[in-house]
């Protein structure tokens, strides 16, 4: 904020006031800016930031009311809660597989394994033929398709929260069965380009073992 002006050293003396101006009247002074222009500055691009935070790579699938299979890649992946067991997944609002998800209340996240590249590429592409190109069942609870081949665990989860939060909705599911299908080491995405979990797999860790 500018300061008010000050008199020079040439400013003549100020005279009295006539006695019907007592009271002296405010200088006037510019339009107020509106509120927080002076700090208005475009909305930081987050991109790069989460290019540098590396994560599993995720296929979220659904069936939508007519029963037609639906699904997208999703690294937008996280644990919430483990009592009750809740996990939030965030989908795009102009997505088809959320409009599926809405209607079926219940989703599938198929979480791909170290071969499971090329489908995390064809579920990202927006390709209306994707579930005629891989290898799928329908899970047990009817959440969403499982992707047999391509997966390493696959959970099954029920909608309890769904909020929009700017162009993506965020939702909240509560897992009714976590399978883990196959011991391979899983597919990873960071820094925008994939990779492989360097490590070697629990030969311990079970199969086909439902918990729920």
């Amino acid at each position: 904020m500018s300061p008010e002006p000050q008199p020079t050293a040439r400013s003549a003396p100020a005279r009295p006031a006539p006695a019907r101006s007592a009271v002296a009247r405010p200088a006037s002074a510019a339009p107020a800016a509106p509120a927080g222009s002076a700090r208005a500055r475009p909305a930081p691009d987050i991109r790069p930031l989460m290019a540098g935070f590396p994560s599993g790579v995720g296929v979220v699938t659904t069936f939508a009311g007519d029963g037609s299979p639906w699904g997208m890649t999703c690294t937008s992946l996280c644990s919430v809660s483990l009592d009750p067991p809740i996990l939030l997944v965030c989908l795009g609002t102009g997505s088809h597989t959320l409009k599926a998800v809405r209607e079926s209340g219940s989703f599938a996240v198929n979480l791909l394994h170290a071969q499971g590249r090329p489908t995390a590429e064809l579920f990202a592409s927006g390709a209306l033929d994707r579930f005629d190109r891989v290898a799928w069942r329908a899970g047990a609870g009817g959440a969403g398709p499982h992707l047999t081949e391509d997966a390493h665990i696959i959970a099954d989860c029920s909608v309890v929260g769904d909020q929009v939060v700017g162009d993506h909705a965020v939702l909240m599911g509560e897992v009714r069965a976590a399978v883990p299908v196959r011991r391979e080491r899983p597919l990873l995405y960071g820094l925008r380009r994939f990779s492989v979990w360097p490590h070697p797999v629990d030969a311990a860790r079970p199969v086909r073992d439902a918990v729920g």
